[in-house]
């Protein structure tokens, strides 16, 4: 209950703007959240999620609600679970009275890894990435791994005599889906495509290891995506997906970059 003296203060948002012009998405963005995910190994796994809510801003309106945007997502609890994600849309759309409301939620995810030889273990942390949209009671989700490994270039070591120049690679892998796929094994879907996976804790007889195994692998940017491809193609609950290859080139001053893009069913 507010102060009887604040009860009139001027609401600008509300006002009328006579540009005419839509806004196709406004809100909130890089707002930290706790969030709880699954993990097959754990059952559940807490981390922070950088937020980004947005709504649509129809044209005869000035601005909009900013504070409702966080009140909507402290409304879910102290922690988000991904069962949430829904309900947040839908009270955003309900609370802004919008047509049409996007999240973002982009965080942390750590798998513990053992040394291909030795066996230690470590943690290794990949980004991840859930992007949630309800328009006009439709509802979309798509899941996002952004996947560093390691790559060894076929043309490099077919033409050198002493070894071959390899550099680490990074794989954005999106996809929708019609029923739930761990992150791991999207993690691991896309690992298995490049020369050679990462990890944190590697002993010599593990380097020895993981050397010998990407120039026996050798990968062009070109064959990753297209190794993660028919990987994707071969899971019947893939219905779209995206994925986008990334070399950071160790003798060259660019980076190689390749993207495929294909969906299961018709548009």
């Amino acid at each position: 209950m507010l102060p009887k003296e604040l009860e009139h203060l001027k609401d600008t948002q509300n006002e009328s703007d006579d540009r005419k012009i839509d806004i196709d998405r406004v809100g909130v963005r890089s707002l930290r959240y706790p969030m709880r995910i699954r993990d097959k190994a754990h059952a559940e796994q807490h981390t922070i999620a950088s937020a980004s809510l947005t709504v649509d801003l129809p044209r005869q309106f000035k601005g909009t609600h900013m504070s409702r945007f966080v009140e909507a997502l402290n409304a879910c609890g102290p922690e988000l679970h991904i069962d949430k994600v829904r309900e947040l849309l839908e009270m955003l759309t309900s609370r802004l009275a919008s047509e049409c409301a996007h999240v973002d939620f982009e965080f942390p995810f750590f798998i513990e890894k053992a040394a291909p030889v030795t066996g230690k273990l470590g943690l290794i942390d990949y980004n991840v990435r859930f992007s949630a949209t309800l328009q006009r009671g439709v509802f979309d989700f798509v899941t996002t791994v952004i996947v560093p490994v390691a790559t060894l270039c076929p043309c490099s070591k077919a033409i050198s005599e002493r070894g071959a120049h390899n550099q680490r690679g990074q794989v954005t892998f999106s996809m929708r889906s019609s029923a739930p796929i761990w992150v791991e094994d999207l993690i691991q879907l896309v690992e298995r495509s490049a020369s050679c996976e990462l990890y944190s804790v590697l002993k010599r007889p593990d380097e020895k290891a993981v050397t010998e195994r990407a120039y026996d692998n050798p990968v062009f940017v070109e064959d990753l995506v297209r190794n993660v491809a028919v990987h994707a193609n071969r899971e019947s609950s893939i219905l779209w997906y995206r994925v986008e290859a990334e070399n950071f080139e160790s003798i060259h001053n660019h980076n190689a970059y390749a993207l495929i893009e294909f969906s299961k069913t018709p548009a």
